[in-house]
């Protein structure tokens, strides 16, 4: 694989409260957008990167590909760093409310796996088509599905920063799973609202297309978000499946 990450407090915020993980030797990638006042959710995000890192350390996946293996696995840690993130807010009244989003992928073979809670999402490019593959743990979304509002009023819509689902906001949590085969040349993508709510997916599938590695395409993909606008933290992980090198 190749891999490129880069996050970024963008324009209008004093701090950033997104975190990331990019561990190519376990092959796990996390995006983490934190939410909460006086920098509550970047205790939230930063408490879903540790601890995920911590499990790894702890019980490594070892290249494990076996479905039912992974989601349990994965469960696990979404329970843990919800159960966690919601005590931290109820032990500490500055914490109040805080919590994050979290979408991670871990590659297993030539299968990929994708969980998400929230609004932070995963896209694949294949064969110059730019897909998401996780669905918005959304308000507007839900509107959306409905049939309620339009795709030009979930735009502009007042309500359309407030998410459903997220790690430390209830109790339980309640993730989707997502389990497809890659191949060779496959990119996927990790990101906070940050980046789709300044860069459209059209130029996000373009510049995924023609990058020569993705660490340029992280890089180029914060510089867009901020060229647009800038309006909230920028996180994007790019993950290149291998292509085996021609003889010469």
């Amino acid at each position: 694989m190749q891999i490129g990450a880069q996050t970024d407090r963008g324009k209008n915020r004093d701090h950033n409260e997104d975190a990331l993980l990019a561990l190519e030797a376990e092959s796990v990638f996390l995006v983490a957008d934190g939410v909460g006042g006086h920098r509550a959710g970047e205790v939230a995000s930063g408490t879903a990167a540790a601890l995920l890192r911590q499990r790894l350390a702890a019980r490594p996946l070892k290249g494990e590909t076996d479905e039912d293996a992974v989601r349990e696995y994965f469960l696990e840690y979404l329970q843990e760093a919800n159960g966690t993130i919601e005590a931290l807010a109820r032990q500490n009244p500055e914490n109040a409310g805080m919590a994050t989003t979290a979408v991670l992928l871990y590659v297993g073979g030539s299968r990929a796996f994708v969980a998400n809670v929230g609004d932070s999402r995963a896209y694949l490019l294949r064969d110059g088509v730019l897909r998401q593959i996780t669905e918005d743990h959304t308000f507007v979304n839900q509107l959306l599905k409905e049939g309620t509002i339009t795709d030009r009023e979930a735009c502009n819509h007042p309500s359309r920063n407030m998410i459903t689902r997220a790690l430390g906001g209830e109790e339980t949590v309640a993730p989707d799973f997502y389990l497809f085969p890659v191949f060779e040349g496959d990119v996927l993508l990790l990101c906070s609202d940050g980046l789709y709510n300044e860069v459209e997916e059209e130029a996000i599938g373009r510049h995924a297309e023609e990058a020569s590695d993705m660490q340029s395409l992280a890089d180029r993909l914060v510089a867009l978000a901020n060229e647009n606008g800038g309006g909230d933290n920028i996180t994007v992980v790019c993950v290149r499946i291998g292509i085996e090198e021609e003889e010469v």
